[in-house]
């Protein structure tokens, strides 16, 4: 097959911009938005993301920005939440047993039917949230926030409530 002199010249210019072209794609591949999964482990930051049914079993996540993430279902069992922040979040249903949340921000999260046997909520911020059907049996909520917290049928066999400022607002002595 032969080629004109302009057919040629034509391709040798449009060859020019071939790299240009790979390069601008290999770019904008990097330049990528990471899975909610991804930014969770690498930055502790995933505010309202969807990490339903996520297994961070022992996850390190202390001080974690988590607000109004859905976290329903989730095995976060053994996990480390000290300091972090799930205020709003969807936690329902999830496995926290034994996981560390002390001094976390859990302001109206929702942990209906949720597994918090053994876990540290010691000095947690728990106002508003629903512990509807949580299991809490064996909790630390020393000095807790509970303030108008709804406990209906929470299991609190075992916890530690010293301190804790209660739903109705009373401290637990």
């Amino acid at each position: 097959m032969k080629f004109s002199k302009v057919e040629l010249a034509d391709m040798k210019r449009n060859f020019r911009f071939f790299p240009f072209s790979i390069a601008l794609l290999l770019l904008l591949a990097s330049c990528a938005k990471p899975s909610p999964q991804e930014q969770l482990r690498s930055e502790k930051k995933c505010a309202k993301c969807d990490l339903q049914n996520i297994d961070l079993t022992q996850a390190d996540l202390k001080k974690a920005q988590l607000n109004g993430a859905n976290l329903s279902s989730a095995n976060l069992s053994q996990a480390d939440l000290s300091g972090a922040f799930l205020d709003s979040g969807n936690l329902s249903s999830a496995n926290l047993q034994g996981a560390n949340l002390s001094s976390a921000g859990l302001s109206a999260a929702n942990f209906s039917n949720a597994n918090l046997q053994g876990a540290n909520l010691q000095g947690a911020y728990l106002r508003n949230a629903d512990l509807t059907n949580a299991n809490l049996t064996g909790a630390n909520l020393q000095n807790a926030d509970l303030s108008e917290a709804k406990l209906d049928q929470a299991k609190l066999e075992g916890a530690n409530l010293t301190g804790a400022i209660l739903p109705d607002g009373m401290v637990k002595p």
